[in-house]
């Protein structure tokens, strides 16, 4: 949902969920977190291999910790953690724009996308000409 305007005494509100076989990641920025956009990790159906939370750990506090310092998970719950970010991490939205802009320049200059963007693209066409196509029948 997008309110063209804050709620009396509030800041911007944001929910995004990305979900996978282990867990979900969810984004909460409401009033239980300050309206500050709030990274959590929660099981799903709370369902969870033995060593999930040792390697979820081992991948946040090391692994990502190695490239972003400062960082940490922290448990919330049986299931639930959240993923701590300093704040010399958080730019905003408008310097954060300005990063993707400026790494989409990069790749227009190269004359090449990212390994990793290729496959995206392929799938984002096929579905589009698709629905092109089916929607001419």
């Amino acid at each position: 949902i997008w309110n063209f305007e804050a709620p009396e005494g509030a800041g911007d509100t944001h929910y995004s969920i990305m979900r996978g076989s282990n867990c979900n990641l969810i984004i909460r920025q409401g009033k239980e977190q300050g309206y500050k956009p709030t990274l959590y990790v929660e099981s799903v159906n709370g369902q969870l291999p033995e060593n999930f939370e040792s390697i979820l750990a081992r991948t946040v506090d090391q692994d990502l910790a190695a490239t972003f310092p400062g960082i940490k998970l922290v448990k919330q719950g049986e299931k639930v953690w959240t993923v701590e970010i300093p704040e010399k991490y958080k730019v905003g939205h408008e310097a954060h724009f300005t990063q993707v802009t400026e790494k989409y320049l990069r790749f227009l200059v190269d004359g090449k996308l990212p390994g990793w963007e290729v496959p995206n693209i392929i799938v984002k066409y096929y579905i589009t000409t698709k629905a092109l196509e089916m929607g001419r029948k």
